[in-house]
Parts: structure tokens; C-alpha cells; sequence
């Protein structure tokens, strides 16, 4: 028997950035797999880093720590908690990953001697990868997202690995642009003009698209489909349309109202078996995220929120949508207010205020800029008996708070803030001392998913109800073991630890003494998922609503 081709999906944006591409990929490996196939996502960034873990997250979004510790663009995550899988490297690549190969192939003489150019090698290298990965998830689809809109000179090499792969296997290879259709104000008209000239930016490239998916305010009406269908060559039911809806998880539901998946696969020469459990499971999820409306109120106290005159909320995307989650499934509503951690410091600190929320979390992060104003957050929670969750940096910021206030070292710090302190409690990890002195930072850090070992009789023990947890981490520094016992014999007790007892990776306070007082030095929201939300953030969110209970 002819073993079946492989098929490929390229979508690509158009007239604006942001627009939303990431959900669009999710949303068709959603559907696919709702119709019986197996289905894995890459998304091509064209930056010239090697990986994302040097980008600023207030400028490119948070950082998505992969299984195998890669550093990856946040619709990485997108994909994992829309299919439901664990991605690797062999998902992700940048223009400045795929150049990189390609120049250590040719200083290893794999190119037998050939002038190696940037066509078709660098389009080459590209097809590989896509394939490679394909092959890896021994997938019937592959979504490819390709990063930035049609029209910009930096993703011209991967239209053009698109095109390869066109004209190589015709019948296999399918292309959807999501674009922008404005409603002006003053105008009150939605138009398809940038999107028309979107169409064409990718025709340059020798590319017709199969679906345009018109992201817009509100549902594009049948005028606008057959105008986009006359000037795009495009039929109007291949014209899909997706306005803003509620949550970013009835996406796949909206595009099935144009038989989204149907038409894909007719177009790829592919059965539909009918929608699976899988699609049912996904709709009752959205149901209860229509149904919520009781609200449980957290506050996130971090430091990338703005870039310029705006907030940043995707710098911590995963957390968000992780909170999301637990809640939904405990039929509350999420109410997320950001809290800049510099409002904290000072004399007209405003702590009184956190009274309001029913929890706090304190997220991730570097450096210390507004470190002093989360510590007096972290205290002013721990003391008010206010739910905590600290996530890595915000675990660590919990150990110095409490070596400060309780075991009266007022100048405990982190090497990373204060190396001239006293003591320092929360100290470079040893096999990150040297990366730091050769500079070599990119890719460097504790990566990737590692076991540890949970005490019994602990909350952490209690929320995961095993004794052995594998989770995410993205640090270089970590609780400095001379100060273990100090911090054990006042009260603070580090639940999970690594194998070896060595690294400190859950600290608690007893439930005798906080309701939820807790913080990890990896990242649990890199593992919830809509339909398996995250053991410690439901935990977390249970004590917020019973704190709301009892006010």
C-alpha cells in the first residue's frame, strides 16, 4: 500500500502585526485534529537570535521554555495548549538558527565544496527542519506559521521555502493569510483594500492563497467575501470570517461556522471522519468560560507591563491563561489587575490596597528594577494571610523576604542584586558561574523539564497527589544551601527539592500558618493546559476563593 503523502500548512499574515496568526495555526491543528488526524505546529520567527530567550519580553512577549529547555516565541505555548502535546526544538526555528546551521555545515565541509548561497540553501535548511519535524511527530499535518507580514523583506526567504515546497508537491501544500479588514470611525465602512494589497504583496512571492481569514471587529457580511473573492482570486467561501470573540478559545469554534476544517480538508484531498470526544471536550470548556461569572479577584505584581503608553499583558501570557484555567473549571471568572511592583515602594507605598484581591501572584523575572516593591508585597501577603503564588523569581523574592523579616537578616538578598550583601541567600547556581564570566548568555540558564521530589503532608504534596513531579525551569540562580536549615527552623518549608536534596524547587509555609503561602523556582504555567489546568494554580485559585468567601 502507497504509503499517504504528508500535508503542510502555511499560514502567514497580512496588513498588521499581532493579528493574530498564532491563534489562527492553533485553531486549524484544533479542528484537524477534531476531525481524526494527527497534527503538530512550527512556527519560523524571523529574527535574526538564535532563540527568544535574549528578546525583551515587554517588546516580543514572554519567553516559552519547551520540555528540551528551548527558548521559544510565545505561540509555542499557543500551540501546546490548543493540540493538547509537548513540542521540541525541531518546532521552532529563527532566521538567525536556520543561517547559523547552514554556516556550520559549510565550515564542515557538508556542502561537498559547492558555493553555498542563500538560494535555495537557506529555503533548503528550512524544508528539512519543517519535514524533519513533521516526521519527528510522525504528523498528518504539519501548521506552519511563518512570523511578521507579507510585505516585509525579513520573511521573503521563508515564502520562498513555501513556494518550494508548492511547486515540489502541489496537491500537498495549502496557504492561508490572516488578515486585517478595518472599520475606520469616521468612515463606519469596513474595508478590504490592505488586505487586497496583502494578496498581493504574497502573489510577488508566487503565492496564492487557498483561505484568507479576514480578522476583523465584527463578522465580514457576504459583500465583503465576494469582494475579496473577485480581487484576491479566491472563491467567497474560502474568504473565513474572524472577529473579535470573547476568548481566544472560541476561535476554533467561530471558524467551524464556516465549515473551516471541511474545506481544508477537501482542498488537501482528505477525509472528514466527523468531529471526535476531542472537540466535544473543547466545547464544554467554552462553555464554562460563557458561564462564569462570579469573579475571583488576583493581582500580578511584575515589572513588563508597558512599552510606552500601553500595557504588555503578553509578557506573561502563560500565567494568564494558566490562572484562566483553574478558574473556569471552578466556575469563577477570572478579574486579572496589574500592579506595577514600583507603586510599592516608598513612603506612599500603597500596600493597604491589596486587601481587595482575593490573591496574589508575583511572577518571573530579572534584575532590580521594582525588587523592593514586590518584597514589601510578599511580606504585606505573607503577614495579612493573603493567598500567594511565586512563580521562580517570585519564590526567590519569598526566601529573601522571609530571611529578612523572620529570621532577621535585614540585608538578605540575591547575588544577582546585591553581591556586597551580607547574606546572600538566594546565590548563583555553580554550573552558571562560568557562563556569566565568558559572557555567554544566550541559551545558558537551568532549561527545560527536571524531576522533583515532593514531601508529604505539604501543600504541594497535597495539590499534586504524587510524590515525584517533572516541571519547566528557566534560572540561574537558586536557594543557597547554607541556609536551608535557618529558613526550615523558623517555619518556611521547601516541599520539593531536586533528586539530590540540592536545589530547593517549592517553598511553602505550613497550612497551620497560611492558607496559601507558596512559590516555585520553576514555571508551572508552562504546562497547563484549557482541558488540564495546572494542579498548583488551581490550588492557588481554590484558597483566593475561599478568601472571598470568607470577606
Amino acid at each position: 500500500m502507497k504509503k499517504k503523502s504528508r500535508k503542510y500548512i502555511f499560514v502567514v499574515g497580512g496588513v498588521i502585526s499581532g493579528v493574530g496568526k498564532g491563534i489562527t495555526a492553533s485553531s486549524i491543528g484544533k479542528i484537524l485534529q477534531a476531525h481524526g488526524y494527527s497534527v503538530t505546529a512550527i512556527k519560523i520567527d524571523p529574527y535574526v537570535n538564535v532563540d527568544a530567550g535574549t528578546m525583551n519580553p515587554t517588546e516580543h512577549g514572554e519567553v516559552f521554555v519547551l520540555n528540551d529547555g528551548d527558548e521559544t516565541d510565545q505561540d509555542m505555548g499557543n500551540y501546546e495548549r490548543f493540540l493538547g502535546m509537548s513540542l521540541s526544538r525541531d518546532n521552532y526555528m529563527t532566521t538567525g538558527r536556520v543561517y547559523l546551521s547552514v554556516i556550520e555545515k559549510e565550515r564542515a565541509l557538508a556542502y561537498n565544496g559547492r558555493c553555498v548561497q542563500v538560494v535555495p540553501h537557506i529555503p533548503y535548511e528550512v524544508i528539512e527542519r519543517i519535514e524533519r519535524a513533521g516526521e519527528k511527530a510522525n504528523a498528518e499535518v504539519v501548521v506552519i506559521e511563518v512570523g511578521g507580514t507579507v510585505g516585509e523583506y525579513e520573511n521573503i526567504l521563508f515564502l520562498e521555502t513555501a513556494r518550494m515546497m508548492k511547486i515540489k508537491n502541489p496537491a500537498d501544500v495549502l496557504f492561508a493569510i490572516v488578515s486585517y479588514l478595518p472599520t475606520p470611525t469616521t468612515v463606519g465602512e469596513m474595508k478590504t483594500k490592505p488586505t487586497q494589497h496583502a494578496v498581493r504583496a504574497l502573489n510577488s512571492a508566487a503565492i496564492q492563497p487557498d483561505f484568507i481569514i479576514a480578522r476583523s471587529n465584527t463578522p465580514i457580511d457576504t459583500k465583503r467575501k465576494e469582494k475579496l473573492a473577485l480581487f484576491c482570486n479566491v472563491t467567497p467561501e474560502s474568504v473565513i470570517s474572524a472577529p473579535d470573540v470573547e476568548s481566544v478559545y472560541d476561535v476554533p469554534i467561530n471558524f467551524e461556522k464556516d465549515d473551516l476544517g471541511e474545506k481544508i480538508l477537501k482542498k488537501l484531498g482528505l477525509k472528514s471522519h466527523g468531529r471526535n470526544g476531542r472537540w466535544h471536550e473543547w466545547e464544554g470548556f467554552v462553555r464554562k468560560v460563557h458561564r462564569a461569572k462570579d469573579t475571583v479577584r488576583i493581582a500580578i505584581v511584575g515589572k513588563y507591563f508597558d512599552t510606552g503608553d500601553f500595557m504588555f499583558a503578553d509578557s506573561y501570557v502563560s500565567i494568564i491563561e494558566a490562572i484562566k484555567y483553574s478558574a473556569y473549571h471552578a466556575g469563577k471568572k477570572p478579574e486579572l489587575v496589574w500592579l506595577s511592583a514600583t507603586e510599592f515602594e516608598g513612603k506612599k507605598s500603597s500596600l493597604a490596597e491589596l486587601k481587595k484581591f482575593d490573591g496574589i501572584l508575583v511572577p518571573g523575572g530579572f534584575g532590580s528594577r521594582g525588587v523592593e516593591g514586590k518584597l514589601a508585597v510578599i511580606r504585606y501577603a505573607r503577614e495579612h494571610k493573603i493567598p500567594y503564588f511565586g512563580i521562580c523569581y517570585g519564590m526567590q523574592l519569598a526566601v529573601i523576604e522571609y530571611a529578612r523579616n523572620v529570621l532577621g537578616f535585614k540585608d538578605a538578598n540575591s547575588r544577582e542584586i546585591d553581591p556586597k550583601s551580607k547574606h546572600i541567600v538566594i546565590d548563583i547556581m555553580e554550573g552558571q558561574k562560568e557562563n556569566i564570566e565568558k559572557g555567554n548568555l544566550g541559551g545558558s540558564m537551568r532549561l527545560g523539564a527536571y524531576e522533583a521530589k515532593l514531601k508529604k503532608g505539604t501543600i504541594a504534596r497535597g495539590a499534586y497527589g504524587v510524590d515525584t513531579i517533572i516541571e519547566r525551569h528557566r534560572h540561574r540562580f537558586e536557594v543557597a544551601l547554607e541556609y536551608v536549615e535557618a529558613l526550615e527552623a523558623k517555619g518556611l518549608v521547601f516541599s520539593g527539592c531536586s533528586p539530590d536534596g540540592t536545589l530547593m524547587e517549592i517553598a511553602e509555609l505550613p497550612k497551620s500558618e497560611h492558607p496559601f503561602f507558596l512559590g516555585t523556582q520553576f514555571h508551572p504555567e508552562f504546562q497547563a493546559r484549557p482541558l488540564d489546568p495546572h494542579k498548583l494554580f488551581s490550588a492557588f485559585v481554590k484558597a483566593a476563593i475561599e478568601r472571598k468567601k470568607k470577606r
